[in-house]
């Protein structure tokens, strides 16, 4: 990186730099190979940028994981805001996005397996785990609500905790196994397991979730159309 090009970074992009570098290095090297050099050489930036910004290789590495699984329901979460179909579109969308790249990839799940194991002695870690762990609840909450409000089923809040919390897992155990690929099934098979999965927790009738189109022929749809 050019010092011309260095000196245009945001702070907000040198920060997001700078994580994106020590998920990198983490990924490749695990976390005691991600030393503070070799995350600045990926990042393209000095090793006093480390200490200016985090304080520390353990303060960069924390801010990492909480980066990480922002990532990971951020990127799903906008998939279904981008559909313009209905409820049932929405949600079809979110739980696609979770099986389907970027989210779904070995070195994601590496990723979260490396950083959990801190959770249990490490508070800080602890509170990454459970604000990331509450908002994607929320988010599921947010989806699944309107979609049984629409086909007449229960629709409390306490109905829609309890259902975020079932398909959560449903997601999370596809997610872990089917990033993993080990070769004993189609990870293509994914996306619509999960659809079907979810209407059956939902009580959904079939099909439900899963004629809504996946944002890839949305998109072909759009461009198959020509302007009069």
């Amino acid at each position: 990186m050019s010092r011309k090009a260095f000196q245009r970074l945001t702070l907000d992009d040198r920060r997001r730099s700078l994580m994106e570098a020590t998920l990198a290095c983490v990924a490749r090297d695990g976390l005691h190979g991600a030393t503070v050099r070799r995350i600045t050489e990926e990042a393209g930036v000095t090793v006093g940028l480390v200490r200016h910004y985090f304080g520390s290789k353990d303060e960069l590495v924390k801010n990492a994981y909480a980066y990480l699984i922002g990532q990971l329901t951020s990127q799903a979460s906008e998939s279904s805001r981008q559909c313009e179909g209905g409820p049932e579109a929405q949600l079809g969308h979110f739980l696609r996005a979770n099986m389907t790249r970027p989210n779904l990839s070995e070195r994601n799940v590496s990723l979260w397996a490396t950083f959990i194991g801190r959770v249990r002695y490490d508070t800080y870690f602890a509170e990454i785990h459970r604000e990331g762990y509450r908002e994607f609840l929320t988010v599921l909450e947010t989806l699944i609500e309107p979609v049984l409000a629409a086909h007449g089923l229960p629709h409390g809040a306490a109905v829609c905790k309890r259902h975020a919390i079932a398909l959560n897992g449903l997601i999370d155990g596809l997610w872990m196994e089917g990033s993993l690929n080990s070769g004993l099934y189609n990870q293509a098979m994914l996306p619509d397991l999960a659809i079907e999965s979810g209407e059956r927790l939902l009580g959904l009738p079939p099909g439900t979730l899963s004629q809504a189109p996946t944002l890839q022929e949305e998109q072909r749809q759009i461009s198959c159309v020509t302007p009069e």
